[in-house]
């Protein structure tokens, strides 16, 4: 069914004089506006309490997307800004973000902290002995022990590699690590 010129103009004609002129309007349906505005609000409220940083010990935790579980009987070491806690016990102290010379074997050089490395092993010897207690079936020699380090987004790369070689030492018995670091969503990239 094709139509000439003539009669397809004549069509748009009927159809726009069937529709009556726009009304005036004389009031203003905000529900579906403020119904936005309450989603953006949640939305809003919901990113802050999200990327809100956490603070624990003076230490600001950087960010991450993974989802996995922290595992159960870890030792929990935190690097703070005036020092070295294990366990909630101070280890070592850190002066500008440096290890303290003097707690180190060759001083500013050295990378082992001997009374970390003993701490350590102290209460890696503790966490096995429990393990034995409490299921007959442990085997110390199968097990991976893990150690939590919680360190400042602005703590140096060296402090963090000194604590971590002076855990591994055989005397500590730590070959495990996980960086523990803020739970942190993906945000959506507008166009």
């Amino acid at each position: 069914m094709s139509f000439t010129q003539r009669e397809a103009r004549s069509l748009v004609r009927r159809s726009v004089s069937r529709v009556p002129e726009g009304e005036e309007i004389r009031h203003l349906n905000i529900m579906p506006m403020m119904d936005m505005m309450t989603i953006l609000l949640v939305a809003f409220i919901y990113q802050v309490a999200n990327s809100a940083s956490i603070e624990a010990n003076g230490v600001s935790l950087p960010h991450t997307l993974s989802a996995d579980d922290l595992p159960e009987g870890a030792a929990t070491l935190i690097i703070t800004k005036e020092g070295v806690v294990v366990e909630g016990q101070p280890i070592v102290t850190i002066n500008n973000g440096n290890i303290d010379p003097a707690s180190k074997d060759g001083g500013a050089k050295g990378m082992k902290i001997p009374r970390l490395t003993t701490f350590l092993g102290a209460l890696r010897t503790d966490q096995v002995a429990k393990k034995r207690a409490t299921d007959p079936s442990f085997d110390p020699t199968k097990d991976i022990p893990e150690l939590l380090v919680i360190a400042d987004r602005t703590t140096p790369y060296h402090t963090l590699i000194e604590v971590m070689y002076s855990a591994k030492q055989k005397e500590a018995g730590y070959k495990r690590f996980r960086l523990i670091v803020q739970k942190s969503f993906p945000t959506t990239k507008t166009p």
